[in-house]
């Protein structure tokens, strides 16, 4: 006869159907001792757990969130729990006093539609922001890692391995202000492997009565949708360790969710394959921007339209019609970052063919930048020396202010290269940012900003007296702009170079105006005379380290 499970069985294997009461309560009791047992001999003490399901699953119940950083990620994620969970004390800290400050303000820090009013419905109930980093650590149940993880540019790996020292940062301070249970989730993209990382600094500086269970619990936001991401997501993945502590942390994660997410929605697997299915997701989505706009260039060179191929190729539901939008590329804190991440670890991994493919993705993005630049040279006669030029939108999309890796920026420095002047305008990007980004050493010299770039208050004064008008984000706005009065004030002939296609149902009046229009994988305009650039536009990449120090 098959003996009786021991304590660790009777905790992996629950009571099935049919089974009598008084069995299920004996299996219930064993799988209780056994994780008790694990988890104090793990802690150093007693154990005991916040609650007990009927099966005899101990529950860890989280009532207390710390988030360390206050951006993108952190800043949205975090109000939407407080919203959704009110029983849940949620702190978001940063070491940036003024960003705090601008948290706890009538204006928030970041544009994001509907967060404002997510931020003001629990902000000092259960939602509070702070820059007490360790005091809100001491006091978590629960604390997310939502800090950037940016490019190395420096170093081994540098322009494509993620640096992830503010990561170590808080793996070190979490581990000095804890102790008892604790989880700590990664929120951050991270490269494989990195959850093992912060493991090894939390065993290496253990001590009595703590506890730590790492999980990682990547966002799926993109900005501009971020609230309604958050409120309903496609899915919300869980990755953990397969033990009974890391089965607990899962859960407990998991009990947050369920206030709002339905539970088929919500994905558990490992701690690595959470983390490589981030990368993956962000390379795919960026995959298929880089697609759409090689297909674009085969459109300008044959006449056909991207628009067309792209709902044509789009209808068949083994493609879907998602992320099919050509454009001067794109743009964000995440897709060039994770996709050179990813290049970086297929090398390291040593696999080249797979690091090849997926180079290929940036490659392309790169050379649509470079090539709808070129164009703009090319149609105004070659040369846009001491030229006026409008740019509207420097955000890398709509409805965000965030221009981290904008199209923009690359657009404008070959811009200002070539001796443009350049008038800037964009409806939520704040003009201390503009100079910022396009003050960075690799990507002007130490005077060219304060020479070429003016900010203008609106759209009408940027186009004021200007050669070419040049659409580089696809906000609604521009569709309603009184182009006629705009093609009065400009030189003639006046061009529209729109690198989002947000003018197509707009092509046939502004031709009539007089416009001449440029926009991407279609032919519009028959009476350019096609120039030959002189050179190719060099590369560039603001991942790339500066040829000269920054001034501080």
């Amino acid at each position: 006869m098959k003996p009786p499970p021991s304590g660790a069985e009777a905790f992996k294997y629950g009571p099935g159907p049919g089974t009598r009461d008084e069995v299920r309560g004996d299996l219930a009791e064993r799988r209780i001792a056994a994780q008790r047992k694990e988890l104090s001999k793990r802690s150093g003490k007693e154990w005991e757990p916040r609650s007990v399901l009927a099966s005899g699953i101990m529950m860890f119940e989280i009532k207390k969130i710390c988030c360390i950083g206050a951006g993108y990620v952190g800043g949205p994620t975090c109000s939407v729990i407080a919203q959704m969970c009110p029983e849940i004390r949620v702190t978001v800290v940063d070491v940036n006093e003024s960003r705090i400050n601008a948290w706890n303000s009538p204006m928030l820090p970041i544009y994001e539609p509907g967060l404002k009013e997510v931020v003001e419905s629990c902000r000092g109930k259960n939602l509070f922001f702070s820059t007490n980093i360790d005091d809100a650590i001491k006091e978590a149940d629960l604390v997310f890692i939502s800090v950037n993880t940016p490019t190395k540019t420096y170093g081994m790996g540098k322009g494509r391995a993620a640096d992830l020292k503010y990561i170590e940062a808080c793996a070190r301070r979490i581990v000095q202000n804890s102790h008892g249970y604790k989880i700590v989730t990664e929120k951050s993209t991270v490269p494989v492997r990195a959850a093992e990382s912060i493991r090894q600094i939390f065993d290496a500086n253990t001590k009595p009565n703590l506890n730590l269970q790492v999980l990682s619990n990547p966002e799926f936001l993109a900005e501009g949708t971020a609230i309604k991401d958050l409120k309903n997501p496609d899915r919300v993945l869980i990755g953990g360790d397969e033990t009974p502590e890391g089965q607990i942390a899962v859960q407990a994660l998991c009990a947050v969710y369920e206030h709002w997410v339905p539970k088929e929605k919500i994905l558990t697997t490992n701690t690595w394959s959470s983390e490589l299915s981030k990368l993956a997701a962000n390379a795919f989505l960026a995959q298929r921007i880089s697609s759409i706009n090689s297909i674009s260039a085969l459109c300008e060179a044959t006449g056909a339209d991207v628009e067309e191929v792209a709902t044509a190729i789009g209808m068949d539901q083994r493609i879907g019609n998602k992320f099919l939008k050509a454009s001067v590329g794109f743009g964000g804190s995440c897709f060039q970052k994770d996709v050179l991440n990813l290049v970086y670890l297929c090398e390291a991994l040593n696999l080249p063919e797979v690091a090849h493919y997926w180079q290929q993705v940036i490659d392309i993005n790169d050379y649509q930048r470079r090539r709808f630049a070129s164009r703009i040279i090319d149609s105004l006669f070659n040369t846009v020396t001491d030229k006026k030029i409008a740019i509207l939108g420097f955000a890398f999309k709509k409805d965000t202010g965030d221009t981290r890796e904008s199209s923009s920026i690359y657009i404008s420095k070959y811009l200002m290269d070539e001796g443009a002047h350049l008038h800037i305008y964009d409806p939520k990007v704040p003009r201390e940012q503009i100079v910022v980004d396009l003050s960075h050493p690799g990507v002007s010299e130490d005077d060219q900003v304060s020479r070429l770039v003016t900010i203008s208050k609106d759209p009408y004064e940027a186009c004021d007296g200007a050669h070419a008008v040049v659409i580089c984000t696809e906000w609604d706005m521009f569709k309603e702009l009184d182009y006629e009065h705009i093609h009065k004030k400009m030189l003639k002939p006046a061009f529209i170079f729109d690198g989002r296609r947000v003018l197509d149902g707009l092509h046939n009046e502004l031709q009539t105006i007089g416009f001449q229009i440029e926009t991407i994988g279609k032919k519009v305009s028959s009476k350019r005379i096609p120039y030959a650039p002189s050179s190719d536009i060099p590369k560039f990449s603001l991942q790339d380290p500066p040829n000269k120090k920054p001034k501080v």
